[in-house]
C-alpha cells in the first residue's frame, strides 16, 4: 500500500491540474499493448486504423518504446502545473528537454526493452531523437486525441468543480472518499491501496497533486519520485459514461416527454457545468445547449449559480425525482 503522509500546510496546498500528455501516453498504451483493459466502446474500431498508420513511421515506435509502462523517459512524461495545461505546454517542455540526461534515459528505456525493432532504436540513437520523438507524439495528439479532447477536459473540469466544493463542504475525508474506491483518509494520511510495497511518503509542506484522468479508468495512478511532486491520477467524475456509454443513455420515457437533447442535459447534470462545459461533453453547439438550459430552467428542473466567471446549471430536488422515476 502507498501512503502520502499530510500534514496541516499540505492541505492548504494541495491543488488540481489537468495533463494531457499523461492522457496521451494511457491512450497509446491501450491502442498499442491493450492488456486487461480495452478503450472505451467504439474507440478502437474508430482510432486503430490511424494508430497502425501512425506506427509504420518509426520515430512513433521510438516514442512507444519510452512509454514503458514499468520504466519510461521521464523527458516525455511531462508534470501538469494548473488547469490551464495545453498540449502546446507540454510539447513545448519536451523540446525544451536537456539532450544528456535525455539521452541517459533513452538509453536506460532501450536497456528495459530489447526488442525494440532497429529502426526505432536508430531514431533513439539520433543525435536529434527528443525533437524526432516530440514530432512523433505531436502527430499522435493531432490524429488519435485532439478531436476528443474537449470532451474530455470538460469533463475533467466538471469534475475538478464537484471536488472543490466537497473540500469547502465536508472536508479532506469525505472529498477523498468520493475519489475512487482505493482512496480513504487514515490517521492524518492519504492511503492508496494495492501497490506492491508499504511506502510512505511525506508530502513535506508542498500539497498533493490531483489530476482527474479519462483513461486511467476504472484504477488509479500515483507519482512520487521527481520530476513530479507527490501526484494521485484518478479517474474523472462522470468519466465511465465514456466506457460505459449505455448507462449514459437517457430512458425513453424521459426522452420522449422532455425530447433527446434536453433529456440528455438532464442526465448529464449529475454535477455543475457550465453551457460551454456541457456543450464539449454532449458535442452539441453552445448555442442549442443554451436554448435547452433555458426550457429546462423554466421548467423548474434545473437551478443556476455564478461561479467566479461561469455560470453554472445544476439538476433541482424536482430534477433529480424526475431522472430518478425515468431510471
Amino acid at each position: 500500500m502507498l501512503r502520502y503522509e499530510v500534514a496541516a500546510e499540505d492541505l492548504a496546498r494541495s491543488r488540481f491540474a489537468l495533463s494531457p500528455a499523461f492522457e496521451l501516453a494511457n491512450l497509446l498504451r491501450l491502442l498499442d499493448r491493450g492488456g486487461e483493459r480495452a478503450l472505451p466502446p467504439g474507440w478502437r474500431e474508430r482510432l486503430r486504423p490511424g494508430f497502425l498508420r501512425l506506427r509504420a513511421d518509426p520515430a512513433v515506435r521510438a516514442a512507444l518504446a519510452l512509454h514503458n509502462p514499468k520504466f519510461g523517459a521521464d523527458f516525455i512524461a511531462i508534470p501538469p502545473r494548473g488547469m490551464d495545461q495545453t498540449w502546446a505546454d507540454d510539447l513545448a517542455a519536451i523540446l525544451a528537454a536537456p539532450p544528456e540526461p535525455a539521452r541517459a534515459e533513452i538509453r536506460a528505456c532501450l536497456a528495459a526493452r530489447p526488442e525494440t525493432d532497429r529502426e526505432a532504436r536508430a531514431v533513439l540513437g539520433s543525435p536529434d531523437a527528443v525533437r524526432l520523438v516530440a514530432g512523433a507524439l505531436d502527430r499522435c495528439w493531432q490524429e488519435l486525441l485532439a478531436r476528443d479532447w474537449p470532451q474530455l477536459r470538460a469533463l475533467c473540469e466538471r469534475d475538478v468543480v464537484h471536488r472543490a466544493g466537497e473540500l469547502g463542504r465536508l472536508g479532506w475525508a469525505a472529498a477523498l472518499a468520493g475519489l475512487h474506491e482505493n482512496v480513504r483518509w487514515r490517521d492524518g494520511g492519504i492511503d492508496v491501496p494495492p501497490f506492491d510495497a508499504a511506502t510512505t511518503y511525506p508530502l513535506r509542506g508542498e500539497g498533493l497533486l490531483l489530476v482527474p484522468s479519462a483513461f486511467v479508468w476504472p484504477g488509479v495512478a500515483a507519482h512520487h519520485d521527481e520530476p513530479w511532486p507527490c501526484t494521485l491520477i484518478y479517474p474523472a467524475r462522470g468519466i465511465s459514461a465514456l466506457w460505459e456509454p449505455g448507462a449514459a443513455v437517457p430512458p425513453e420515457a424521459l426522452a420522449a416527454l422532455l425530447g433527446r437533447s434536453r433529456a440528455r442535459i438532464l442526465t448529464a447534470l449529475d454535477t455543475p457545468a457550465s453551457t460551454t462545459q456541457l456543450a464539449r461533453t454532449l458535442d452539441q453547439a453552445p448555442g442549442a445547449v443554451a436554448d435547452h438550459l433555458a426550457v429546462l430552467r423554466a421548467a423548474g428542473l434545473l437551478s443556476r449559480a455564478r461561479a467566479g466567471r461561469s455560470v453554472l446549471y445544476r439538476r433541482t430536488p424536482m430534477g433529480d425525482a424526475l431522472i430518478g422515476s425515468a431510471g
